[in-house]
Formats: structure tokens, sequence, C-alpha cells
């Protein structure tokens, strides 16, 4: 994942389509991502983005399943130097990529 995604607008993990771990991303159906409410929603858009690159499919994550499994009343992501506020809009639910707050059960 990107270290600075506070200051990157434009996110995409650091995987080249060549690599192994991209020829595992192409042919994997599912991905889980334990204690995700931890994790900065730009963290999460930056898969959906990297995903559909490497799997060259615009469905959301390149079509992958992603699991998220976590408690959304537990840990908000930490934010450097933040407000409340900010932390509540790095949360994952305050996302607004593609919708992805919809598909939180």
């Amino acid at each position: 994942m990107p270290l600075n995604i506070q200051r990157n607008e434009n996110l995409t993990c650091n995987i080249s389509k060549n690599s192994a771990m991209a020829k595992i991303l192409q042919q994997c159906k599912l991905i889980v991502w334990d204690e995700c409410t931890m994790a900065h929603k730009k963290s999460l858009e930056a898969l959906d983005k990297t995903l559909k690159n490497l799997r060259n499919n615009q469905n959301k994550f390149g079509g992958a399943i992603i699991l998220l499994p976590s408690d959304f009343h537990q840990t908000l992501p930490g934010v450097s130097h933040s407000t409340l506020a900010d932390e509540l809009n790095a949360c994952l639910k305050s996302s607004n990529s593609g919708n992805i707050s919809r598909y939180y059960i």
C-alpha cells in the first residue's frame, strides 16, 4: 500500500503488472482484508483502482470479491495531526469512490 495516502489523490498500490504479486491478484477470486476499519479509505480506493488495472476489468475491484470483516464500532483510522472530523472523514464508510460504502454489512 502507498505510505503517504493523505497527500496523494491518485493512489494505486505499488505492484507492477509483471510481478509475482500481480499474477496472484489476477487469479484470486476472494481477498479478505481483516480489521479494515483501521485502514484509511484511500487504501481501499487504491486497491480498487489497482485491481481494475491489473485484471483489465472495470468492475468493482476488478471483479474480485472483497471481504471486509471488522467492527465499525471499534478503532477509527489514525490520521496524524488531525481532529475527530478528519478521522471520521478517513473512515471506509465515508468513501465516495464508486459508492464502496454501500457494500458494508
